[in-house]
């Protein structure tokens, strides 16, 4: 929102009226922006579509009528295609977007479809778990069903293991629906597409290199400008039995021969700042695409596919390894390295903060990135700049 969305909604002119069930703290962070970047702000009840598109209707007289309506949050995308829907306004598809938050349901999809079956289980809150996986090829992955950023999603090896994690997992959401299914090897990669519901344009891909296991912590990302031509024609077809057609969308999946495995698919703008790196290696405003598709416009053209990049990027996420206070980390920086080399980073967490560890991106404290003419070029700006500088977490 703070580096994206409202910024490019100032260059387009548009007015942003803020939905939030929490108006003081998106209040207190945007009175730290200019003026001409900061939106109103409103408290509705987000997660109930019909409250959702009522209050728009009652702000009108305040704001003006509503141009778009739009969520980056996972787990406002269905109630928003459905406000939208109420309202008359451009907007996804609210069974696409319940298909692809609910894993159950992303199995089910793809499966009908005749494009993969993945074999996978629901662990209800008051399930037996042992009896629920019977049957269950380990390893294994357990994950809360409508989940989001790895949280609680943990690799088990065997029955016993399971039970486990499931317990442990309950422990922190009671009554909260798991899934558990069949690990899916290979390599992970990212696809990242924009639609108008009548093109959907491929706009970046990512190799990820995750942590140590059981979680499945990002730690580096690699530009992937093309995929196998096959991989590709698979994952799209899967996508568009899913429904996936319009705004923004991040998918992950492995490849497996010529087929794109989907772990998971996120009907929103890829997230820990990868959307703003997108932006500076494509050179173009990813922020206003997404605007102008859900104000009814078609897609800009100047916005390019993935193939038609000729840079690299490499990207680094420094993690904490244990909880408690960041007292040291460098200072946010862009510069230009020789070679044609840009170096940025950004902090994840600010100095003077405390946190417990959690084995997910909430334990990131930074990225670093680097678009280069080569991906030698790229890798090795962030190593140095990361050699050169300290993290340092205190007990």
């Amino acid at each position: 929102m703070t580096h994206g969305l409202l910024p490019a909604a100032a260059r387009l002119a548009r007015p942003v009226v803020v939905l939030t069930d929490d108006p003081e703290a998106h209040a207190a962070a945007y009175a730290r922006l200019d003026a001409g970047l900061r939106p109103a702000v409103e408290r509705a009840e987000v997660r109930d579509a019909g409250a959702v598109a009522a209050r728009v209707e009652a702000l009108a007289a305040r704001h003006g009528a509503p141009a778009a309506l739009l969520s980056n949050s996972d787990h406002l995308q269905t109630p928003t295609a459905l406000a939208a829907e109420l309202l008359g306004l451009p907007g996804k598809d609210w069974r696409a977007t319940l298909r692809c938050k609910n894993k159950s349901l992303t199995r089910s999809a793809l499966a009908a479809a005749g494009l993969d079956t993945v074999a996978s289980v629901e662990i209800g809150p008051d399930d037996d778990a042992v009896e629920a996986a019977g049957g269950l090829p380990f390893p294994a992955v357990v994950k809360p069903r409508e989940g989001v950023a790895s949280e609680d999603v943990v690799l088990v090896a065997d029955l016993g293991e399971l039970v486990a994690r499931v317990a442990d997992i309950r422990e922190r959401r009671p009554g909260a629906v798991l899934v558990a299914e069949e690990y899916l090897a290979g390599p992970l990669h990212t696809y990242e597409t924009l639609g108008d519901g009548t093109e959907l344009r491929h706009v970046s891909s990512w190799r990820t290199t995750l942590g140590e296991p059981p979680y499945f912590t990002e730690s580096r990302r690699d530009w992937v400008g093309a995929l196998p031509a096959a991989v590709e024609e698979h994952l799209r077809a899967q996508l568009a039995a899913l429904g996936v057609g319009f705004g923004a969308c991040h998918t992950e999946f492995v490849v497996q021969a010529d087929r794109a495995r989907i772990i998971e698919v996120n009907y929103r703008l890829i997230g820990d700042t990868m959307d703003l790196i997108c932006s500076e290696l494509l050179g173009a405003d990813l922020f206003e695409a997404l605007l102008r598709v859900h104000l009814g416009e078609p897609l800009p053209t100047h916005v390019p596919t993935a193939a038609a990049v000729d840079r690299h990027v490499h990207i680094r996420y420094l993690t904490a390894e244990a909880p408690g206070t960041l007292a040291e980390s460098p200072e946010p920086q862009t510069a230009k390295l020789p070679g044609g080399v840009m170096l940025g980073h950004r902090r994840l967490r600010e100095p003077g903060v405390t946190a417990p560890l959690h084995g997910t991106n909430r334990d990131y404290l930074s990225v670093v990135h680097a678009i280069a003419p080569t991906a030698e070029g790229a890798s090795g700006a962030v190593e140095d700049f990361v050699a050169a500088n300290r993290w340092v977490v205190s007990a």
